[in-house]
């Protein structure tokens, strides 16, 4: 019997239920990241001198610390926002290099403005707005804060 033979005998009940987890097995739903809480009373420090932060030298460079995204946009400022996508939670949102520099979480590919607000919407659900936090520099040491 040939393939095409075997496989139209099965039918397409038993195709399917072959099939089914594999299709399962590729869902973009299926991420690294963790559902978490957005952080609150959010007020720390980096030194642009130390190890952690060597990232921060460059424009659009960008570091995680306390679930917040530190990065150093196109434009040389230093911004902060929720690493917490405002879409489900996960903790997935980092900075990239896309239209002029953008917040960007992978799971389902929501987009922000620097400025938090939101740039598309990936359900049916209304789009929300990322928390950005205030940024201060003094010397080398860089506060993140409410």
């Amino acid at each position: 019997m040939e393939r095409k033979e075997f496989l139209r005998s099965l039918g397409a009940g038993a195709a399917f239920a072959l099939i089914f987890p594999c299709l399962q097995g590729c869902s973009k739903d299926e991420v690294d990241g963790n559902i978490v809480e957005e952080p609150t009373g959010v007020d720390f420090t980096v030194d642009l001198n130390s190890a952690e932060s060597a990232n921060l030298a460059n424009n659009g460079g960008f570091i995680l610390k306390n679930l917040v995204v530190i990065a150093k946009n196109l434009e040389g400022e230093f911004i902060a926002a929720s690493q917490v996508c405002s879409h489900q939670s996960y903790d997935q949102v980092r900075f990239v290099n896309q239209n002029g520099g953008i917040f960007y979480c992978d799971v389902h590919g929501s987009r922000f403005d620097q400025d938090g607000t939101p740039l598309n919407q990936v359900d049916s659900a209304p789009a929300k707005a990322i928390k950005v936090y205030n940024t201060e520099l003094n010397g080398s040491i860089l506060r993140i804060f409410e």
